[in-house]
């Protein structure tokens, strides 16, 4: 009867065993897994990669850089009263001669709520065009706007 009462403490700490390893290899992944590859920073999708990662970073004049002189005259300004976004995926691109489109996905957070933070994604198109042999960005989804002044209306 010793015998019996034995086997199953085995099988419990070999499965406990198993669910520690589980996690902490999960908890190795998520912690090493760093920011996402660069791309080709001449490209339509490395072009806006940059130019999210500094409206995200709250770099303005940054991602003012990457937007062609027709965008930044309709621009509205930046949105200060909203979160950024979370993060930005890459969906795809679509590439022609002298214009792009970029479909990314947009993860907004929110930490209001009564089940506490939540999260929600939208996906967006950019449209680039080539400027003197680079890609800009002349059309910029909405939640990622950002520009240092706003328009002089006429």
């Amino acid at each position: 009867m010793d015998v019996a009462a034995r086997k199953p403490d085995r099988i419990l700490l070999a499965l406990v065993g198993v669910v520690v390893v589980l996690v902490v290899v999960a908890l190795a992944v998520v912690f090493t897994r760093g920011e996402p590859a660069p791309l080709d920073k001449s490209s339509p999708a490395g072009v806006v990669q940059q130019y999210s990662k500094a409206v995200i970073d709250g770099d303005i004049p940054t991602a003012e850089s990457f937007l062609t002189p027709g965008a930044r005259s309709r621009c509205g300004g930046s949105y200060s009263g909203e979160p950024r976004p979370a993060r930005v995926v890459f969906i795809s691109t679509t590439e022609r001669a002298d214009s792009a489109t970029v479909r990314v996905s947009i993860v907004q957070s929110s930490q209001g709520g009564p089940f506490g933070p939540s999260e929600y994604e939208m996906e967006e198109t950019f449209v680039l065009l080539k400027v003197n042999g680079k890609w800009m960005i002349d059309q910029v989804p909405y939640p990622l706007m950002a520009c240092t002044a706003m328009p002089v209306k006429p």
